[in-house]
Parts: structure tokens; sequence; C-alpha cells
């Protein structure tokens, strides 16, 4: 039986459903729209105070609308408490909205002066904190020339960037900057956390998130989906039950690995080391013969087996609970002979690696509980389309291969993305850069495969599994550093982290 597996996740919302959360406030609050603003406004000077204390000098970047409203009411606080704030604008944002207009002018009633980029001052300097108040989460294009200027001016103005709602030029709901973008070092979310900013592109923009919830009253929420829930390690400690004292290894499934063609055994060893290590009761490999001594000098735990053909791998499929299929497998004749044959066994099946090369070559009918694990390029292939536009839009990307392939799919990076039919999307908050190297997928691959084996559903072992071995990375990554990282790294934190 499957453990609950996302107890603890975070809601995540779009756009538009935090423009519905916006309204419903402000009925909430009487009416006043202002109230909203003004709350926010002072948030976000709160905040101010709490992670930059000692900023004296500090430049506010006001765009025309509602964020460029907070950044206003922020302004007018920083300078009613001695700051020595500036207030800069591009000549076409003045600004537009009513709210906005208010607290422009509350900002100008204390005394407060405004510059325009490109006519008053053409840099962004002298200064020790930037606030961008310039588009939040209403930006969803290119930004035009002047645009750009101002992002790249505030890029470089020698002083941390704080943003309030998303960092400017950040598409929110797509996940992804179409453009120029900021970059922030803190970014303030109002009321609910947004699902753009978990993932891709945005993860490299917003620094480090955090949320207000302007004291919104949690029946605010009823009858309004999320767009998406973020796990994030806490938890793995209420996904992994402990296992009865008479437990058997029946009970933990039998995985069978299949790939490792020639040249490529590491793959299909990495794979079945951490199903292993992942908790499977059994392990089998199905492998070139040339592969298997390596195996079982590294690994004798695993069954390692010379597989030639598919007549020679039906009797491990027979045997075997669930296949992970893909690591090493090659794109020949071996490959696509293993491959059909896995599949038509009609067992609960991970691919990856070469399985999806060949899937996207060939599509064919998939069990509803089969997982895909395909990186962006890999995605691509699947969907027909170049890597970057996967990453233009990660959350299309994994849905419409889920809808295509009727099934479950986690589409690995920054921000893994974890997609079923009729589920919400699941976003693991774990990973570093140092995890961007050759054989990590495939121990991916492995782990879920043993997750899966022992009890978790399909939309549960992708998820926890892909949670899992990005917070093993980190483990990894925080005893030895990111760079120089290797797979076999993260088998002693598997361990200790599929334990809590």
């Amino acid at each position: 039986m499957s453990p609950p597996a996302t107890a603890g996740a975070t809601p995540l919302y779009d756009t538009a459903a935090l423009r519905t959360l916006e309204a419903r406030a402000t009925v909430a609050l009487g009416g006043e729209p202002y109230e909203l603003m003004r709350r926010a406004g002072q948030a976000a000077w709160r905040f101010l105070l709490r992670h930059w204390p000692s900023a004296h000098r500090i430049v506010v970047v006001c765009g025309p609308g509602n964020n460029g409203g907070d950044g206003y009411v922020l302004a007018r606080h920083a300078r009613e408490s001695g700051r020595d704030v500036r207030v800069l604008r591009l000549p076409m944002h003045a600004p537009r909205s009513e709210l906005a207009q208010r607290a422009c002018a509350d900002y100008g009633a204390g005394g407060g002066g405004i510059e325009t980029f490109g006519e008053d001052v053409h840099d962004v300097t002298d200064c020790e904190l930037v606030v961008d108040a310039l588009f939040g989460i209403g930006f969803a294009r290119a930004p035009d020339a002047e645009t750009a200027r101002l992002f790249a001016a505030i890029d470089h103005a020698g002083a941390d960037v704080f943003s309030l709602d998303a960092p400017s030029g950040i598409d929110v709901d797509r996940a992804g900057a179409p453009g120029d973008a900021v970059h922030a070092a803190r970014t303030l979310q109002f009321i609910a956390r947004h699902a753009g900013l978990c993932t891709g592109a945005a993860l490299d923009h917003a620094g480090e998130p955090a949320l207000a919830t302007l004291d919104v009253a949690a029946e605010t929420f009823a009858g309004v989906a999320p767009a998406a829930e973020l796990l994030s390690p806490e938890c793995l400690r209420r996904a992994f039950r402990p296992r009865p004292r008479n437990a058997h290894k029946g009970q933990s499934g039998h995985v069978l690995c299949i790939g490792g063609d020639d040249g490529h055994g590491g793959a299909a060893m990495l794979c079945a080391e951490a199903a292993l290590r992942a908790g499977a009761g059994l392990v089998s490999l199905a492998t070139r013969s040339m592969h298997v001594p390596a195996m079982l000098a590294r690994r004798p735990e695993a069954m390692a087996h010379g597989v030639g053909s598919a007549d020679a791998l039906r009797p491990l499929l027979d045997a075997a609970s669930v296949l992970a299929l893909g690591p090493g497998l090659g794109q020949g004749g071996w490959g696509r002979a293993l491959f059909d044959a896995a599949l038509d066994a009609g067992k609960p099946t991970i691919l990856d690696a070469d399985a999806l090369n060949l899937l996207a070559k060939e599509p064919r009918a998939l069990r509803e509980d089969a997982v895909l694990t395909p990186h962006p390029g890999e995605a691509g292939r699947l969907l027909g389309i170049d890597a970057t536009d996967v990453q233009a839009d990660r959350y299309s990307a994994v849905r419409t291969l889920c809808e295509r392939h009727h099934c479950v799919v986690v589409l690995k990076g920054a921000g893994t993305l974890v997609a079923a039919p009729g589920r919400i999307v699941r976003v693991i908050a774990a990973g570093n850069p140092g995890m961007a190297v050759g054989g990590m997928g495939d121990v991916l691959t492995g782990v879920v495969a043993a997750l899966r084996a022992q009890g978790f559903d399909a939309f549960d072992a992708a998820s926890i599994g892909a949670l899992l071995h990005a917070a093993a990375g980190d483990a990894a990554a925080r005893d030895g550093g990111e760079r120089g990282l290797l797979p076999c790294d993260l088998f002693p934190a598997l361990r200790r982290l599929a334990n809590p």
C-alpha cells in the first residue's frame, strides 16, 4: 500500500488564480483595494528591514501598474524612516491604475521625488539596495529595448536587488524569461506562492523566495484550485513508513534494470545500484554479457544477467515486478528488441534515456502506470519541438506529454516537474547544479523503480522518487561541493533519507 506521499506540500498558484484571490481579499477588506496595496508595501518594507537593515541608500524602480504602486508605498515608508530614497521610472511608466496613482501621490505628498531613467539618469548607481517594483506577475512578453536597458542597469548597479511579487521580465505562468529579466537576491511574493517561480529559468532570477500572506483569511482560498504543489525535503519524513519487523524481500518488489549496450554499461549499473539503495527487495540487471563481471564486482547484491536477445530477456521479465528500461540501452537492434519485449510484458515500467528516444521515433501505447523521465532534450524529441521551447514553458510541456502518452511524466531539470492524468502537477523543491552530469538520470530511474516496487503508486513513486533523488544530491553537495559531484556520491544519502 502506498504511503501518504505529499502531506505538507505547498500549493502554488497561477496568475489567474492570484487575481481571483486578490479580488476576494479586497472584498473581505470591505471593498477597499488600496488597503491590500498598503499591506503589500508595508510587508515589503518590513521584509527589507529584516534582510537589509543597514541599507540607507535605496533605489526603488517603479512600473506603471499596481506592482509599481507597491513600490511607491515601500518608498514612502523608507523615506519616513530617514532613508535616502530615490524612485526611478521609465518615461512611459507614469502610474496608470487608480491605485498606483494614489500610492504615487501619497509618496509625493511626503516630499518624495521621482527620476526618469533615460532622461534624468542613465544608470543605477550610488545605492546599497535596488527594489524592483516594475512589473510583478503581470509580465508575459519580451521587454522592449528601453526596458531591457533598465533591466541591465539594475543588474549592474553593484547592489542587491529585492523584487516585489516576481522578478521583472519573468513570465510567472510559464516559468520562463521571454527576454531579458532582472536577477533578484530575494523575491517577496504576496498572498500566495507563484507556480512560475519554482522551476526553469525563474530559479536563476528569483533568488531566495519568501511569502507575505498580507493576513488574507484562509477561507479566501476556498474553491480556488492551485496550478501545482511544491514538495520540499520535509515531505520525505511523511512519505516513508517503517517496515514491519517480519518483513521479507518479496514485499519490497523485484526491479529489473534493462540496458547497458556496448560502451554504456555504467548507466545500467548506476540504475541497478540506485534501486538497491532506494530499498527494492530484489534487483536484477539485463545487460550485455561483457558488463556482468563489472556489475558483480561493483555490487554483488544485484543479479546480473548477460542477455543477447529478446528471447533471453523474457524469463527475467516474467520474474520482475517493475522494469527500469533505458539506461545505456542504445538505439540499435539489440536495444530496440529489448525495448519492444519489455513493453510487451505489460509490467509497470520506468522509461528513461534511449527508451525515450526509441519511443519518440516509434510512438506506441503505454500502460497508465508507466513513468517517463525525460530531460528537456528528450522531452523536445517526444513533443517534436526544441529543448528551448520546452524550457520556455515547462508546465505546458509536462502537461502535454502527460496527455499525449496517458501516463506519469517527470520533466527533469531545475525545479523538476511531475505530472499525471487528472492530478495537480508536483514541483520538486530540491536539487542543485552539480547534478547536471551524466548518470544522474540513471540513478533517478533506479530510485523511482524501487519505490514503485515497494508499493507506491506511479505518481507518488515518480514525485517522491524525484524528491529523494534531488535531496540526496543536495546532501552530497553539502559534503564536498557541487562541482565534481558524481552520481554514485548520492548512494549513502539515498539510504539515509529513505529512512527518516
